[in-house]
């Protein structure tokens, strides 16, 4: 390569497909998830179907699409559709000479795939590629790493604006819009998902939403929030008390925040996604406390809210420089609420980065 040339991110993600597509021996591939349309093409659409393969770059849209298709996809050619897309993807490979053909198996529905091979001519053979786009996902490049970590600073300043704002007596969705008002204003393209405000008992519910509920005082807060910019997200998440915390809240806080700090510590390249979380995990065990942390440690975080890998029990995976994972151990205790403390961390060359840098100092608002 010549010297200060330069390599189109997404063609040379097609480029990495086809090699996988090669080392399979699958002349093709239809990719239906829009999220990974927009990793391969670059087309940000809700409706779309793409054909890549060793030689092929097609990418099937319709009308509403056509003009933000060709402004947006590269490396592969823009066709317009007005009937059924998969049902062109079919008379387009009746055409072909491939047989074998592969398929999101993780996205596509039972009816989507029923009616696909009926549409297809007799002698193709549908092949599930199961996760393999979501591989090629793992390792995060510079520029997506870049856009994650502008996603965290929003997220962060947020946090850091909106904590002065908490009292007793506001309510948990007037915080929630809050927060997602004010990262927009900071030119988020708004929230990478539904905003968590859970106070009080409500906050030992893992997935509560934002509610009616009054926020009182004495109470533990949580507050999940994430951008969303430039496609990309991050997640992070906070505990507050209102008041001033007696000794059982401090040392549970503590707790908390240690076993984050010890997952946050063992994010390297080579250690297993498992013993990550096995680090928070031994941390709450020892303070007799583990039976009141039911999920796992964290998540990937890129182009979705979850991706891979999974920091939970006995997972093999390795890090990888480059991957962007939550770290978010957590207690919940029923009719108390919880506490959880996530950041969002990238495994670089010098160790874990976090890329949500929110303060978790000033916990307690007196």
């Amino acid at each position: 390569m010549a010297p200060g040339s330069h390599i189109d991110p997404v063609q040379a993600r097609q480029e990495r497909l086809r090699a996988l597509l090669e080392s399979r021996k699958l002349p093709l591939l239809v990719v239906s998830n829009p999220t990974n349309i927009f990793y391969l093409t670059g087309f940000r659409g809700s409706a779309g179907v793409a054909v890549l393969g060793l030689r092929e770059a097609l990418l099937w849209v319709d009308p509403r699409y056509t003009l933000q298709a060709k402004e947006q996809a590269r490396g592969v050619e823009v066709i317009e559709e007005r009937g059924g897309l998969l049902k062109a993807v079919a008379r387009w490979l009746r055409n072909s000479r491939a047989r074998r053909v592969g398929y999101e198996d993780a996205h596509l529905t039972c009816a989507g795939l029923r009616e696909f091979e009926r549409q297809l001519p007799r002698g193709v053979r549908l092949e599930p590629v199961g996760g393999r786009i979501a591989d090629l996902r793992y390792v995060k490049e510079p520029a997506e790493i870049e856009c994650i970590r502008d996603a965290g600073r929003i997220t962060a300043a947020v946090f850091g604006e909106v904590i002065h704002r908490i009292k007793p007596g506001m309510s948990e969705g007037d915080l929630a819009a809050e927060i997602e008002y004010r990262m927009r204003r900071k030119g988020a393209e708004g929230a990478a998902f539904d905003t968590v405000v859970a106070s009080g008992p409500r906050g030992a519910l893992p997935h509560a939403r934002a509610s009616s509920k009054l926020l009182r005082k004495s109470e533990l807060v949580i507050l999940d929030l994430g951008a969303i910019l430039r496609g990309y997200v991050a997640d992070m998440t906070r505990t507050v008390y209102l008041g001033e915390p007696g000794r059982r809240i401090r040392s549970l806080y503590d707790a908390v925040h240690a076993a984050q700090q010890r997952a946050v510590a063992r994010l390297h390249v080579g250690v297993r996604a498992g013993e990550v979380d096995a680090a928070a995990r031994g941390v709450l065990a020892r303070r007799g406390l583990a039976r009141y942390f039911t999920h796992s440690t964290g998540h990937g975080v890129g182009l979705e809210i979850h991706e891979q890998p999974r920091l939970g029990r006995g997972e093999r995976t390795r890090l990888k420089l480059g991957c962007v994972v939550t770290a978010e151990p957590a207690i919940y205790l029923e009719g108390l609420g919880g506490i959880r403390i996530e950041d969002t961390v990238l495994v670089g060359p010098e160790g874990p980065e976090i890329l949500t840098p929110a303060s978790k100092d000033g916990w307690f608002i007196a």
